[in-house]
């Protein structure tokens, strides 16, 4: 199963440094069964990429959450076997057996140089627009604005040095 992991700068550092990529609680977004059934129509891809905007959006919460983080959204995706779905949690959240091999990992996707103050702004008020908080809502959106782009896992040491 393809799955989106949630990350920060720092997480891929640390994932460059071990070699494998450790989701924070194990926590990704998959185009899951109830997924699926949350949208009358949309092809896989579609699908797909809603469950990597819901990894970004948590990428803001973990950015949120270090003290001197970079402000740049960072989903992982890989292709992971033991996953566990928890759509008590939200839809497309499933949750992962343990670390993710950089064999497995697909993808990495990363915010551009010109999404930082987006991305910060939106970080700084996440857990708002979460409560229902619509100014802190079109912040979000200036950040959801911005494309990730897209790097291949043999890429990474070269991302991070140009960082």
């Amino acid at each position: 199963m393809r799955v989106y992991l949630p990350a920060t700068i720092a997480m891929l550092r640390d994932f460059e440094a071990s070699g494998e990529f450790r989701a924070r609680g194990g926590t990704g977004f998959a185009l899951t069964p109830a997924l699926r059934e949350a949208y009358v129509s949309g092809s896989d891809e579609e699908l797909e990429y809603a469950a990597l905007l819901d990894a970004a959006r948590a990428s803001l919460r973990l950015i949120a959450a270090e003290e001197k983080g970079e402000p740049r959204r960072v989903v992982v995706s890989a292709d992971v076997d033991d996953v566990t779905l928890r759509a008590d949690l939200d839809a497309p959240v499933v949750r992962l057996a343990g670390p993710v091999p950089r064999s497995k990992v697909a993808a990495i996707h990363v915010d551009a140089a010109e999404a930082a103050d987006a991305v910060a702004a939106a970080a700084a008020v996440i857990d708002a627009a979460d409560l229902g908080d619509e100014d802190a809502e079109f912040t979000l959106g200036d950040a959801e604005d911005h494309e990730l782009a897209w790097y291949a896992p043999q890429e990474l040491p070269f991302l991070l040095e140009l960082l």
